[in-house]
């Protein structure tokens, strides 16, 4: 079954996935351009080649239609970005990210990964030391938008998204106070939630999947936040996504065994 249409109503197929999360990611693309302009327009351009040329190739090779997703990817795969990045290593992580996160599985939704997520990791892996990380308020409110309109439209998981709030805002709290809440004002962070972990191929499919996937991936982030920079740094979000979404399937897995385990037994006392 494909994870991306098969737990959503039946209009929604998966160019309609694709059209709905483009238009969530305008805001935050506008913002990113206009603070970022001119030197956002190589990265972008690079990206979107890549985006359209990989899934290209494996259209042909498999004598299918094109799919536009990997535009997203790379759209996405871009507004994580870190300053400063060479476009090599742009180009090398995101195509990285493409093929071995998505296009080997065949169509966009059979994968379990993130391929943003995965040429993100790739990225932070292979090069270290880094430039900085999207900042800025506006560039959160502008992902938080996003958000909103994926959650009304139900292609962002409310549970995933209170769970991961809870899962940070729980720890920050104990750890840091009110004060440690400033992280969870990350562009990464908001980023990170609405277009890595909320994703729902990457994500996990039943209900109480759900809670403690957004949950552990909210924990995640605060433990890999504070061995290394900071919770809501674009590290401790991109491992803390990849961690959860290849933990996903067994927690879905445990959620099943349970449930039928519980089902067996009220049969039982009938």
């Amino acid at each position: 079954m494909n994870r991306l249409t098969g737990n959503m109503p039946r209009p929604w197929d998966s160019y309609r996935v694709t059209l709905a999360t483009a238009v969530a990611l305008l805001p935050a693309v506008a913002v990113f351009i206009a603070r970022h302009f001119p030197a956002i327009v190589a990265p972008m351009l690079l990206a979107l080649g890549l985006g359209l040329a990989w899934p290209l190739l494996f259209a042909w090779l498999r004598r299918k239609p094109l799919r536009w997703d990997g535009l997203l990817t790379a759209t996405v795969f871009v507004l994580l970005l870190p300053a400063g990045v060479p476009l090599w290593h742009l180009a090398l992580a995101l195509s990285f990210g493409l093929v071995f996160g998505d296009l080997i599985f065949g169509d966009r939704g059979r994968s379990f990964l993130n391929p943003a997520t995965v040429g993100l990791a790739f990225l932070l892996f292979s090069f270290p030391g880094l430039g900085t990380e999207p900042s800025g308020l506006t560039v959160t409110l502008a992902a938080a938008v996003g958000g909103a309109i994926l959650l009304g439209l139900g292609l962002l998981s409310w549970r995933v998204a209170t769970a991961f709030t809870i899962g940070i805002a729980g720890p920050l709290l104990m750890l840091g106070g009110i004060e440690g809440l400033e992280a969870m004002t990350s562009a990464s962070l908001v980023l990170g939630l609405v277009f890595l972990v909320g994703d729902p191929v990457a994500g996990a499919s039943t209900n109480a999947g759900r809670w403690v996937h957004g949950g552990l991936a909210g924990g995640l982030v605060v433990l890999l936040g504070s061995a290394g920079d900071s919770a809501g740094s674009l590290p401790s979000v991109v491992f803390a996504a990849l961690l959860a979404s290849i933990l996903a399937p067994l927690i879905d897995q445990v959620v099943i065994f349970f449930n039928v385990r519980r089902r067996a037994r009220r049969q039982s006392n009938v």
